[in-house]
């Protein structure tokens, strides 16, 4: 038996038929094609898997296909319009990006928190990236990375970087 469901994913409409017990994480990668969340333990405890759904970071190997209905998910895919988002280019110029493997989904969680409290403090940070592990970078350049995306922070960058061009 297959169960219709309507999604809104990287703001686009999906009408799919899906067995009750798949996972969004398969319909993501599988069905849908987009890879960029990647399959981890298959627990929600390594959050290689975040996704936003209604803006707010789920781990997608949890979530069941059908719950998704109705509903706006926001894979990393979905988070740059023509140029890369902050996020993702502050990750690179911080070196929080080397094996690369949990980057969606810190960047997903990281996305939704700035979302939510664009000026956290480096507490809030940790906290907000808690369920995603990184096995390489030690976190220091992810939190960096975070805390450069914060608008009092954001012009600091610019200057930054437009010294360092001169």
């Amino acid at each position: 038996m297959l169960v219709p469901i309507n999604i809104i994913v990287n703001g686009e409409e999906y009408h799919l038929k899906v067995k009750p017990n798949q996972i969004l994480l398969d319909v993501l990668r599988e069905d849908l094609g987009l890879t960029g969340s990647k399959q981890g333990c298959g627990l929600g405890k390594c959050g290689a898997c975040t996704v936003l759904l209604n803006g707010k970071p789920v781990h997608s190997c949890l979530i069941l296909a059908p719950y998704a209905d109705g509903k706006e998910i926001v894979t990393i895919e979905g988070i740059a319009g023509e140029e890369p988002h902050p996020l993702q280019t502050a990750f690179a110029e911080k070196g929080a990006v080397q094996c690369g493997f949990c980057t969606p989904g810190m960047i997903n969680a990281a996305k939704a928190l700035l979302d939510d409290n664009p000026e956290p403090s480096e507490a809030e940070i940790k906290l907000a990236i808690a369920g995603n592990l990184c096995r390489c970078t030690g976190y220091n350049q992810i939190v960096s990375a975070i805390q450069s995306c914060a608008p009092s922070n954001s012009d600091i960058q610019t200057e930054k970087r437009g010294k360092s061009n001169e």
